[in-house]
């Protein structure tokens, strides 16, 4: 019997900002009570926080009890249980950026990792941080994506994803000025394979098909608006291909994406933050799931942020946040299979 086979899947689910719109996504899907089903939700935040959010919400979604722990080890099933962060009283400023916010969204992601590692949970959905308040000499790091790969010593790929397509972004949350001179060959490399890896152990795709983007207009017209296509993003595909990976391109992103050329891949590499984002948020906005690709644990989140202009509003969609937790249980479905199916192959 296998791990997911034998207890249900332990998520371990981190508060972000408390001052945005997460606490209401989370106990907005766990009123619905066939969330219990495949899961064990475990939310390290605060009881104390999570009752004034409740208060806000409609009726239909007050009827959720907490169950508060010391240790995730103490997690019950068909509980919705709280790992307590602090026992004090917590100053709230709906839609407002704090200090206060920022530590709690620390000491959260802190203590989940933590038991990530050892085990006690399976995964891990964050719901939304503000990237500046979460700042400290602990924690210097632009988003999730590059505290997680730091953490768990590995590379990675942010992947967003939805039911119409998968896209990964090779630069992250980088500024637009500095991406041209972070695109290189090996990086391209790199995160083709991470692809290409996850679409096959985690999304249960054997040959997956991705596409890469281009980084200048039309591909660099050959040569007349740039030439960084030809020189380094075409190689590192080229070679990649001959590698066994089933990738093409570069296309230019306006084609490609007005065509719908996109539902003809598993996956997508876009070369920088805005060029995936834009046309993913435009296909799916309320549903849309960003994972962490490339690191032995599993990490999902809602493909949205705080939302501080509508925090405490009772006007925040849950779909993606629901989504962002089922994700995270498939994939590791998907894992548990594909390694017990490739354990011992045949010569």
């Amino acid at each position: 019997m296998s791990k997911t086979e034998s207890h249900k899947i332990k998520v371990a689910i981190t508060h972000g900002d408390i001052n945005g719109i997460g606490y209401e996504v989370i106990l907005k899907a766990f009123s619905d009570s066939r969330m219990f089903e495949h899961c064990t939700p475990i939310l390290y935040g605060s009881t104390k926080v999570a009752s004034y959010h409740k208060k806000l919400l409609s009726p239909q979604h007050q009827e959720l009890n907490f169950s508060a722990l010391q240790s995730a080890s103490q997690a019950q099933e068909k509980k919705f249980n709280v790992v307590n962060l602090v026992p004090d009283e917590i100053k709230i400023e709906l839609g407002k950026s704090t200090e206060t916010a920022g530590a709690l969204s620390r000491m959260a992601l802190d203590r989940a990792c933590a038991d990530l590692k050892e085990g006690i949970v399976d995964v891990l959905v964050t719901a939304p941080i503000n990237k500046k308040n979460i700042q400290s000499p602990d924690f210097d790091f632009p988003g999730h994506t590059e505290y997680l790969s730091n953490m768990f010593n590995g590379d990675s790929l942010m992947m967003m994803v939805c039911d119409r397509i998968r896209i990964g972004i090779v630069t992250n949350h980088l500024a637009l000025k500095d991406v041209p001179n972070a695109i290189t060959k090996e990086l391209l490399m790199n995160k083709i394979k991470i692809m290409h890896n996850s679409l096959k152990r985690d999304f249960g795709i054997p040959m997956p098909k991705i596409a890469v983007l281009a980084i200048d207009p039309h591909a660099g017209d050959n040569g007349v608006i740039g030439n960084q296509d030809e020189l380094v993003v075409k190689p590192a595909i080229d070679e990649s291909y001959n590698n066994g990976i089933l990738v093409y391109g570069p296309y230019p992103s306006d084609g490609f994406f007005g065509s719908s050329d996109f539902n003809h891949f598993d996956g997508v590499l876009a070369l920088y933050h805005d060029q995936g984002l834009i046309p993913f948020k435009l296909m799916s906005f309320t549903e849309g799931v960003n994972y962490t690709a490339g690191l032995e644990i599993i990490r999902t989140s809602p493909a949205h942020g705080t939302a501080y202009d509508i925090a405490g509003k009772n006007k925040a969609s849950e779909q993606s946040f629901r989504h962002a937790v089922n994700l995270a249980c498939d994939i590791l479905r998907h894992r548990h299979e594909y390694d017990e199916l490739t354990a011992n192959p045949l010569n």
